[in-house]
């Protein structure tokens, strides 16, 4: 099986593609509210699965030694999309709210796609 790393490292790469294509729809669509939302969305998201990959290979060295593990960052996660909606909600007339949520859990629907795609490949 791959390291989680390695899924980080492809997931970031497809995220990158589907934040030029946000990019895209802002710059040349009426619907600026809408993919600025997504892109602030998804923005904070990928930041949320860096501090969880960065976690859990915490959590990984930790019970290798045997030692104990404080916390796998669910706070700070949360912290960052309350963040995220704080910002939504500050420029409302810029940023769509629902679209920053939407945006927020994209990362965690490609990955949840990736590792469907890679077992139904694989097994």
């Amino acid at each position: 099986m791959e390291g989680l790393r390695e899924i980080y490292t492809r997931l970031k790469k497809m995220i990158f593609f589907i934040l030029a294509f946000y990019v895209i729809g802002w710059g040349f669509t009426p619907y600026q509210e809408v993919f600025l939302g997504l892109i602030i969305g998804t923005l904070f998201g990928i930041y949320n699965m860096w501090i969880l990959v960065r976690r859990m290979e915490k959590f990984d060295r930790a019970v290798a030694e045997g030692s104990k593990v404080r916390s796998l960052g669910t706070a700070l996660r949360f912290a960052s999309g309350v963040a995220a909606v704080a910002i939504a909600i500050l420029f409302a007339e810029h940023v769509h709210l629902v679209s920053t949520v939407i945006g927020l859990m994209v990362p965690y629907a490609l990955l949840l796609t990736e590792r469907i795609v890679y077992h139904v490949k694989h097994h």
